[in-house]
């Protein structure tokens, strides 16, 4: 598998995080490297950036592998990526850092630190009906009942300082960091036109937000604040909202971002996952991992985020992968039908 840059060639049916304003607006260089098979021709590819932190170069995929082609096997991907490693090392990067939590590999490359992970994605391809019957009763009934007392559902196009406290306050009350406020307004930017965020409010007052990023290919429910006495249901009619919203704008599936795999019993990581699964969605199961391309400076990135949360996603879920056997079957017929 060779593997070389190539031109940024994005269209709405690919994720919105492989686009170029996107990859421009949270990296500090960024591309998109293609693997192409001893015919010449492109199987698989990987949009990239790279974050400067002081004297460390961090490469960060926003996305995972992009396949072209479905009879690819996990065996091609892995070679693929193993041929990204050694392309990023010779370009002098320290770390390939764990990806966004959007981001679910089939596989990882030889040498990596691997954990699993997944996600639970809706198909939108449904009718409404078919929607709102999957989910689970006492989610609708709280859905209902925020409906009743008055909730309202609103996109929102106003200043971001509002949404981006109410985000980070529950980011804090979780013990969780989040990004600075530049940071935040560099992510929205760069969405541009694929980016959305909706509200829910009570008498005036905001109960519950959520930064959306979508095309036709995917709706990715991205960051989400909620009051800190949240009137029950806002939220859940919010999500109920946004997922009737995309579908009538021919977005073809919705992503709620992100979940442990067999969460602690009792934890919130467990609350979560329990929130997104009554949605009635698939849970799409795979990988997250990071790459160690120069020992010493992987060694000062890892004594970092240790100190700053108690280690990287990474770390924290890594001892899972003993046991771990994922699907990969829901994973194919769910994330890349569309791609080829």
């Amino acid at each position: 598998m060779q593997v070389f840059p190539i031109e940024i060639n994005w269209n709405p049916d690919m994720p919105i995080f492989s686009r170029e304003q996107f990859l421009k607006a949270v990296g500090d260089e960024y591309g998109w490297l293609g693997g192409f098979r001893e015919d010449g021709k492109l199987e698989f590819i990987l949009p990239y950036t790279i974050i400067k932190k002081a004297f460390l170069r961090l490469v960060r995929f926003r996305v995972e592998t992009i396949k072209l082609n479905l009879t690819s096997s996990l065996l091609e991907e892995k070679e693929f990526l193993n041929s990204c490693v050694n392309y990023f090392r010779s370009k002098g990067a320290d770390v390939i850092m764990p990806a966004t939590t959007n981001s679910i590999f089939q596989t990882f490359p030889d040498g990596a630190i691997a954990a699993p992970y997944g996600t639970y994605i809706i198909d939108l391809k449904q009718s409404e009906e078919t929607l709102w019957k999957n989910i689970e009763r006492i989610t609708r009934q709280n859905i209902k009942r925020a409906t009743k007392l008055g909730v309202m559902i609103e996109k929102y196009a106003g200043p971001l300082e509002p949404i981006y406290k109410l985000i980070r306050s529950t980011f804090k009350r979780s013990s969780l960091p989040f990004m600075d406020f530049n940071s935040f307004t560099r992510f929205c930017e760069g969405l541009a036109e694929y980016g959305q965020i909706l509200r829910a409010h009570l008498d005036g007052e905001m109960q519950s937000c959520v930064v959306f990023a979508y095309s036709n290919y995917c709706a990715y429910a991205v960051y989400a604040g909620n009051a800190d006495h949240l009137v029950q249901g806002a939220n859940k009619l919010l999500y109920w909202e946004a997922i009737c919203h995309f579908k009538n704008l021919g977005v073809r599936r919705y992503d709620f971002v992100g979940t442990r795999i067999n969460p602690a019993k009792g934890s919130k990581q467990e609350a979560l996952s329990t929130f997104k699964k009554h949605f009635g969605c698939t849970l799409v199961q795979g990988y997250i991992w990071k790459y160690p391309l120069n020992r010493f400076k992987y060694n000062l990135y890892s004594l970092g985020a240790k100190l700053r949360s108690g280690g990287d996603i990474v770390d924290a879920e890594k001892h899972k992968m003993k046991y771990y056997k994922p699907d990969l079957t829901s994973a194919l017929s769910t994330k890349d039908q569309d791609n080829n």
